[in-house]
């Protein structure tokens, strides 16, 4: 059975807090940019990017990097991803 947008959510959360130690989740607003409030640079991108096709089993196609600017997109997107497999 797939994550659903909640589970999908806390996972999101846990991979940015191993990641990126430093940031307070709790204070991220989930319709705002994600990357300009957590301060990631492309590498650490890409590394949330790995973290999500090995945790929850989304590989993101680089064509589809735009559609991931907010927390709240990345969860759509990525149940989206999950209900079509």
């Amino acid at each position: 059975m797939p994550l659903d947008q909640e589970q999908i959510r806390t996972t999101m959360l846990d991979i940015i807090r191993t990641l990126a130690p430093e940031t307070d989740t709790g204070s991220i607003v989930p319709d705002l940019p994600l990357r300009k409030q957590i301060d990631l640079d492309s590498m650490d991108w890409l590394n949330v990017l790995e973290a999500i096709r090995e945790r929850i089993g989304v590989d993101v196609p680089e064509t589809d990097y735009g559609k991931l600017g907010t927390l709240d997109n990345v969860v759509a997107y990525l149940a989206s991803r999950l209900a079509e497999s």
